[in-house]
């Protein structure tokens, strides 16, 4: 795992408060843990605070959470450093574009993702576009293998992607919309592209189907005599 390092002073903000909503979430979501433990509550603290705050952590915003939770800072700077979840640098205003390279996605075309991500927004992952607008970097299993090759953009998974489909998603967010997230190809949700076959389906208990598990998942009929 790289090393993790704030950003640099020049672009730290002076301070972070949570807005007057987000402090009521946060007190509210220490107050389930039993009294002392109000450390447990580091992770979806650091969460809301990169929600609010243009979809980064400051060095301010680990300061103001550590003394919220009654933590030593560097407590709370180990756990932002540790998971790839928290983003330490300023990330694209409109869209920050995470794709994932694992062995699912990379069969099915993540490194052509990822190429349309290095001419598109910046040639190396966590640097901003030109126009501050994009940025992007490659991350481990999303968890939509079956619809690979896949991204996340924000909270949203933009699936079953080509180049082409990517950048599609990539010019709705340049124009200041939101795509509609999940598949890209009009599958619905993880239904075989070939279409849904149901357990009540005779085909698949009478031997005429067979489901190509190892190519594509599709299911066929059986070839007479097998």
């Amino acid at each position: 795992m790289a090393v993790r390092r704030l950003a640099p002073a020049e672009v730290q903000p002076a301070s972070f408060a949570f807005s007057a909503e987000n402090l009521a979430w946060a007190q509210a979501t220490i107050a389930k843990y039993p009294a002392g433990k109000q450390a447990s509550a580091v992770i979806p603290l650091l969460w809301r605070a990169q929600e609010q705050h243009d979809g980064w952590v400051s060095e301010a915003a680990i300061r103001y959470l550590a003394d919220m939770l009654g933590m030593q800072y560097i407590r709370v700077l180990e756990v932002a450093t540790f998971y790839t979840m928290f983003q330490l640098a300023p990330v694209g205003k409109k869209a920050h574009v995470q794709v994932c390279g694992t062995t699912p996605c990379m069969l099915r075309g993540s490194d052509d993702l990822i190429k349309v991500c290095k001419s598109r927004i910046a040639p190396h992952a966590h640097e901003l576009s030109a126009d501050g607008n994009f940025s992007w970097e490659e991350v481990e299993c999303l968890g939509a293998c079956v619809n690979a090759p896949m991204v996340q953009i924000w909270s949203d998974c933009y699936e079953d992607l080509t180049p082409d489909t990517l950048n599609g998603v990539l010019d709705i967010f340049e124009r200041g919309d939101k795509p509609s997230p999940g598949p890209q190809n009009g599958r619905h949700l993880s239904v075989p592209e070939g279409g849904a076959v149901t357990l009540t389906d005779p085909g698949l208990y009478d031997g005429s189907y067979r489901v190509n598990i190892v190519t594509d998942g599709s299911v066929t009929p059986k070839p007479a005599g097998e």
